[in-house]
């Protein structure tokens, strides 16, 4: 087969962007009520619009929280604290419609049956140590690092709302190195363009890309292109929950099964299926079954078992698709309560992974990341 040459591109958002604010807003609310009630049921959505933010879903719990100041504290978390930069923590409204859930749904997991209907997927790739795809890795690094810098104060002018995209370049399927690295960073009044695109390239963009994979006759950095950035956050866009299934899995690499994560309690397989994929996935290759490997696990809402379960190795696997199927079935349980379980998903976790990815992550509690299962897998598949 003749080699093949292609860009792939992916993005990222920083914790001040506004849907990724709801995100965090409505996974800090699941935290709350999960550390005084782990059995609660949790489906809750943020809207966010100029100076309002409003707060709707189905929850079912013993214990009582306050909403409004949970939304106040992200929000002053993340850093709005003036309206003219986007939204003000303690000036804007907070509204809130929330409902019990249905007894309908609440009939099949109570007997341990998925929360819903549908398929989750998880995927994993040689091509980083994060065993995740290029683009969105540095994508995800780089918007972090504009937080970073930020919250610090090395660049002190700069706002909470912010994008960061990165394209790659593939060689026979490896990444071989970074083509573009584009940003839009929210700013201050005060400082003027040229300044701010001297500081990012040289303090976000530099610091994150390796030199490895840096052509400089070909390499393109650019910058708040359009030339300003002022008006950001819920002043200039509204934010929604789960707008952003894409930045916060595999950046387009591998498939998505429709369903978002923020503020879902882990009955809801949406959430705790596309974890065990991604575990799943991320042993596969992490055990040299093969360099690349997208799982799709499939269900029925109140049955446990998966109705499907499907493994796609692009061909890069060292044994048949079939015998690695065969070792998944045997060494993971992917029955709901399983997977909570075996994943260690009652704790409040969720706010940590609201911003920067779900995937390729190192700190506590990212448990789906682990990759214990590595002997048994090739054990079972005789290698």
């Amino acid at each position: 087969m003749a080699k093949t040459n292609y860009l792939f591109t992916s993005e990222s958002v920083t914790e001040g962007h506004p849907d990724k604010l709801c995100d965090q807003i409505s996974d800090a609310i699941l935290d709350r009520i999960i550390k005084e009630d782990s059995q609660a049921r949790v489906a809750c959505e943020t809207f966010l619009t100029t100076g309002l933010a409003f707060v709707a879903g189905e929850i079912t719990t013993k214990c009582y929280v306050n909403v409004a100041n949970i939304v106040r504290e992200t929000i002053k978390r993340i850093g709005y604290d003036d309206a003219r930069d986007g939204m003000d923590y303690q000036t804007c409204g907070v509204m809130t419609a929330i409902q019990e859930q249905s007894p309908d749904i609440a009939m099949g997991v109570d007997r341990d049956g998925a929360g819903d209907q549908g398929m989750m997927f998880g995927y994993a790739t040689d091509e980083t140590e994060e065993l995740m795809p290029m683009p969105i890795t540095f994508a995800h690094k780089l918007a972090q690092r504009l937080a970073e810098v930020r919250h610090s104060g090395l660049l002190p002018y700069l706002r909470p709302d912010g994008k960061t995209q990165v394209t790659v370049e593939y060689d026979d399927g490896r990444a071989v190195r970074v083509d573009t690295v584009i940003i839009a960073a929210q700013h201050g009044e005060e400082v003027t363009t040229e300044r701010l695109r001297k500081d990012i390239e040289e303090v976000v963009v530099r610091h994150v890309i390796p030199r490895s994979l840096i052509d400089e006759r070909r390499f393109k950095v650019m910058i708040n292109a359009t030339g300003r950035f002022v008006t950001g956050g819920p002043l200039a866009d509204t934010g929604l929950t789960g707008r952003k299934i894409i930045v916060d899995t595999y950046g387009g690499w591998g498939r998505h099964g429709g369903g978002a994560f923020s503020g879902k309690d882990p009955t809801k397989v949406d959430r705790s299926a596309s974890y065990m994929a991604r575990h799943i996935a991320k042993n596969v290759v992490a055990s040299g079954l093969a360099k690349k490997c997208e799982i799709q696990i499939s269900y029925a809402i109140g049955v446990a078992e998966p109705v499907s379960v499907m493994v796609n190795t692009y061909g890069t696997g060292i044994v048949p698709n079939e015998l690695i199927e065969k070792a998944i079935l045997e060494v993971f349980d992917m029955r709901p309560r399983a997977i909570i379980k075996q994943l260690d998903l009652l704790k409040p976790i969720y706010a940590r992974t609201a911003a920067y990815g779900h995937f390729g992550r190192s700190e506590e509690g990212f448990t789906w990341e682990q990759t214990h299962q590595v002997d048994s897998l090739r054990k079972v598949a005789g290698v």
